[in-house]
């Protein structure tokens, strides 16, 4: 400013004189003004803080008290201390964790033991406090005795059904001469948990064999419930160690590094794979029974049933004391879920279905306090509330029931609510056809009704074909309906049909098709519905390997890593999904080792291991019309690197300054997840990556890093 002003004033007396030097002076103002900004600052703070030593030191033996300071190179903050920060031996009292400045400080509540090594493994609680660049997987130890424990083994926890990294789950070894049922009665003698990619290292071991748990520990007691997620080991984990060589980078004081080779020691084993399932495990107990209507009750079980229950009316006197202790076939239907957890109890005769307040006697399967399932049996107390509308006042009837009439030559006054109402309509059973207006070309018609039905005349329904182009319509012959396979009461299928591409369809039943259990007419149904193009799907064809011949299913899944359907490997080791919707698929593939082709979980008390899975490695895009050939190695890939990250659900969380996974770049067409060509016979080929441990062993098939 004092510039400027000093040039205004000149120029008033020789304005001309100045120009050359006011060009000069207005760069150099310039130049003035532009050196005032903020300076850039440096390259952004990626390193997470350095531990720098401790009292009592990282190590010390025979220490007695239970306060300790930890040292830092830089201010430090702590984060979700509750949930990461873990002691062994486990405590039954949390530690005091505080952070001050440089400092992180610890109290110990619980009484310490004689001659134990103690570990807090701190995770990757501590941050430092201007950047949040996170120490992951540290850990500070102490002796109370003359030695310190030392060995340490690592390995990887996933999820054995969808392969996810168990984040967070506590991971603790009991040793050898513990019991085998030590796991659901006593707390894990040496505890950690895992990281964000399921990541995990137990430290400062004893020498000897371990049995080795996965837990997710909901009550904080440091052993399993049944209804907790676990995983186990079957055989003993034996930690080692050995003298290696490794090289390191050193840092001179002119700034210029240098690379050395320096002893170290390598702990093994370092590729323990433990994949948790949860057994499904629920007390068995009647949680809720209802009287829905005057001819349903509902009852809701806590867990599914293994036998159906067994029912009766109780009655010592009166029209229902013909049915006590009769078989309950002769006044019911039971309609059951899949689960056999909701069951809906249809009532058949008559006089049960008239009284509003009935008595059942319920003899079914619960848990009792020893955790088994034994035989209890109530007495159920249902009501049937009926609506205002359907009771009616007597003052309007005549003995009888019959409605009261003027006599002749007379006028009854009467008011709205008595005026005689029209007989009510006959109930009919409503048919509905639940596949909807188009039907796919490999499903049957799917249709549901409202009650139970006592039969079915075949004869009655009749099915009309037109083939797309043409104007004539004829009869598909042998078509009827039937019960559903699943058994369940209200729901009927068509009869097998060879369904022509985008023909048109008419279906009719006549009203004399069924009559329900009630004695009720079908209400007259008909639709009129196209079959979809044949060209409007695709279909994917797997070629698998590495199964070793186990018997084997595919699941093809969906973008939310849900199942859609699936199909068994065949013989020739293909697996063949046909008729899809243009969309893009991901697969998984279970040993199916019992052949019941359901996935089976684990048991922990039967040391059952849950059915081993494999995903396919890359996102599978169809098109209408396409057919498309994938060959498929299972074991091609460790298991924590198959499953694609499109459907993986727990990721790491970026650090600061990283992009998180979901924002990376599109793969690039022709090419999957891993930057392998991917051509018209799938994925894989000469450039297929080679799992480093090799063969089958399950317990060896993480990727084996050491944290």
């Amino acid at each position: 400013m004092k510039i400027i002003g000093f040039i205004k004033r000149y120029t008033r007396r020789r304005p001309m004189a100045l120009l050359p030097a006011i060009a000069a002076l207005l760069a150099l103002a310039a130049a003035g003004c532009a050196s005032m900004g903020r300076p850039e600052g440096g390259p952004r703070d990626v390193d997470p803080p350095v531990f720098v030593g401790a009292d009592p030191a990282d190590g010390a033996l025979n220490v007695r008290q239970n306060k300790f300071t930890l040292r830092f190179n830089e201010n430090v903050d702590l984060k979700n201390v509750q949930q990461t920060v873990i002691v062994s031996p486990a405590q039954k009292r949390m530690p005091l964790i505080s952070a001050n400045g440089r400092n992180v400080r610890i109290e110990l509540r619980d009484t310490m033991r004689d001659s134990t090594t103690y570990t807090i493994d701190f995770g990757d609680a501590i941050a430092d406090l201007n950047e949040g660049n996170q120490l992951d997987g540290f850990a500070y130890a102490f002796s109370t005795g003359p030695v310190i424990d030392t060995l340490s083994f690592s390995g990887m926890v996933l999820e054995a059904r969808t392969l996810e990294p168990a984040q967070g789950m506590l991971v603790g070894a009991y040793p050898s001469t513990a019991p085998d049922s030590a796991i659901a009665k006593l707390p894990l003698e040496r505890v950690t948990r895992t990281n964000q990619l399921g990541q995990f290292t137990l430290r400062n071991l004893a020498p000897g064999a371990y049995r080795v748990y996965a837990l997710k520990d909901n009550n904080s007691d440091y052993f399993w419930d049944r209804s907790e997620d676990v995983a186990f080991l079957d055989s003993l984990v034996v930690p080692t160690a050995e003298s290696i060589m490794v090289q390191d980078t050193i840092k001179a004081s002119d700034g210029t590094d240098s690379v050395v080779t320096v002893p170290s020691t390598r702990y093994l084993p370092n590729d323990v794979l433990l994949t948790w399932f949860n057994e499904g495990y629920n007390a068995s107990y009647l949680s809720k029974y209802e009287r829905t209507d005057t001819n349903r009750i509902r009852l809701l079980f806590n867990a599914p049933q293994d036998s159906m229950p067994q029912l009766g009316v109780v009655a010592d006197s009166g029209p229902l004391a013909r049915l006590a202790g009769r078989p309950m076939e002769e006044w019911l239907l039971i309609d059951a879920n899949p689960g056999r957890d909701t069951l809906d109890i249809w009532i058949t005769d008559t006089a049960v279905i008239h009284t509003d307040s009935l008595f059942i006697s319920a003899r079914y399967q619960m848990t009792d306090t020893a955790d088994m399932l034994v035989w209890q049996t109530d007495t159920l107390k249902v009501f049937h509330r009926r609506s205002k509308s359907s009771k009616k006042s007597d003052s309007d009837k005549a003995p009888g029931g019959k409605k009261k009439r003027a006599p002749a030559g007379d006028t009854l006054d009467v008011d709205a609510d008595s005026i005689a109402e029209p007989e009510p309509e006959i109930a009919k059973i409503k048919l509905s056809l639940a596949s909807g207006s188009t039907q796919q070309l490999n499903q049957p018609l799917r249709f549901t009704v409202d009650k139970p039905l006592a039969r079915f005349d075949s004869t009655t329904v009749t099915l009309m074909e037109q083939p797309e182009g043409d104007t004539v319509w004829t009869r598909v012959k042998g078509f009827t309906l039937m019960r559903s396979p699943s058994g369940r009461l209200l729901e009927l299928v068509g009869s097998p049909v060879e369904w022509k591409s985008g023909a048109s369809y008419k279906l009719t039943v006549d009203s004399n098709a069924t009559v329900s259990v009630y004695g009720e007419p079908l209400d007259n149904f008909s639709a009129d519905f196209k079959a979809r193009s044949r060209d409007e799907y695709s279909s994917i064809i797997f070629n698998i390997s590495g199964t070793g011949g186990r018997p084997a299913v595919v699941e093809l899944l969906d973008k939310s890593d849900k199942p859609l359907r699936q199909v068994a490997v065949g013989p020739d080791g293909r697996a063949v999904f046909d008729y899809l919707d243009p969309s893009d698929y991901y697969a998984r593939l279970y040993f199916d080792d019992n052949g019941n082709g359901v996935y089976d979980t684990g048991s922990l008390l039967d040391s059952i291991q849950p059915e081993e899975t494999a995903y396919f490695p890359s996102r599978i895009p169809l098109k209408k019309n396409w057919d498309l050939e994938q060959t498929w190695n299972v074991y091609e890939l460790p298991l924590d690197m198959q499953k694609h990250k499109d459907i993986k659900k727990n990721k790491p969380k970026p650090k600061p300054g990283e992009v998180a996974e979901d924002e990376d770049e599109e793969e690039e067409q022709g090419y999957d997840q891993f930057g392998r060509p991917v051509t018209g016979s799938g994925a894989g080929g000469a450039n297929s990556y080679t799992n480093p441990f090799g063969g089958n062993d399950r317990r060896q098939q993480s990727s084996g890093t050491r944290l």
